[in-house]
């Protein structure tokens, strides 16, 4: 385990190849406050000190989810040093919509008059 009397979560979700994955969070002190720590293959990815761990796990879930991972939650298996193993339920992070498409150009406008249309058209 991390630090003692530190949090540690289990996240699982969709990576940005599209691979589902799960691994542990763990937190560690910056001084008076909290940085999560996520190790995934190679990638080592931490986020900056928070002032509590839940918004450093919040800010983790956005840097994911701004790489592509989705489909993130969360399962909190040890609160303040205390294995709590899968009692915790799991919390869902919404992914964030999806941009809109980008509206066809002019010449894509133009040229799509000039295409067959469908005899039922």
């Amino acid at each position: 385990m991390g630090q003692d009397g530190l949090d540690r979560h289990q996240l699982a979700g969709l990576d940005h190849r599209e691979r589902g994955f799960s691994r542990p969070v763990e937190f560690e002190r910056a001084g008076e406050n909290y940085r999560a720590l996520l190790r995934y293959e190679s990638t080592r990815i931490h986020t900056e000190p928070h002032r509590t761990q839940d918004v450093a796990l919040l800010t983790l879930i956005q840097t994911l989810q701004a790489q592509g991972y989705r489909q993130l939650r969360t399962q909190v298996s040890f609160r303040n040093g205390t294995y709590l193993g899968s009692q915790e339920s799991w919390i869902d992070y919404p992914d964030p919509p999806e941009p809109a498409p980008e509206s066809p150009g002019f010449i894509a406008r133009l040229l799509s008059w000039f295409r067959p249309r469908a005899a039922n058209d």
